[in-house]
C-alpha cells in the first residue's frame, strides 16, 4: 500500500467514524489534490482557532481554487465545518475539511 493510499485510508476512516458522509472516490480526489502537504503533520490539519489558517482556507481554497466569491457565505461554511468536524477534534483532517467546503457549494466536480 502506498503512502497515498494509507492516508486516502486514514481519511475514509475518520470521515466514517465522524458521520460526515463523504464518498471514498471523492476523498481520494480531493486527497491527490492536496499533493505533498499531506504528508506534513502541520499542513495536514486544519486549526480552527488560527484564524490567520481559516483566511488562508477562505482565499487559497475557496476564493482560488474554487472560484467562489468572498461573501460572508464563506466564513459562515468555514465555521460550520469546524463545528461539523468537532470542535474538540484536534485532528481536521484538510482532506476530509476541504471535502466538506467542496461539497457545500456544489464544487464537487473541481476534482472530478
Amino acid at each position: 500500500m502506498s503512502k497515498l493510499d494509507e492516508k486516502i485510508a486514514l481519511y475514509t476512516k475518520a470521515s466514517n467514524d465522524l458521520g460526515l458522509g463523504l464518498d471514498e472516490a471523492f476523498i481520494a480526489a480531493v486527497t491527490k489534490g492536496l499533493g505533498p502537504s499531506i504528508h506534513n503533520k502541520d499542513a495536514e490539519t486544519v486549526s480552527c482557532s488560527d484564524k490567520g489558517e481559516l483566511e488562508t482556507v477562505k482565499k487559497n481554497f475557496l476564493i482560488k481554487k474554487l472560484g467562489l466569491e468572498d461573501s460572508g457565505k464563506l466564513d459562515d461554511a468555514i465555521k460550520a465545518v469546524c463545528e461539523k468536524m468537532g470542535t474538540s477534534n484536534r485532528n481536521k483532517y484538510r482532506a476530509l475539511f476541504y471535502a466538506l467546503l467542496a461539497k457545500e457549494f456544489g464544487k464537487e466536480s473541481v476534482y472530478a
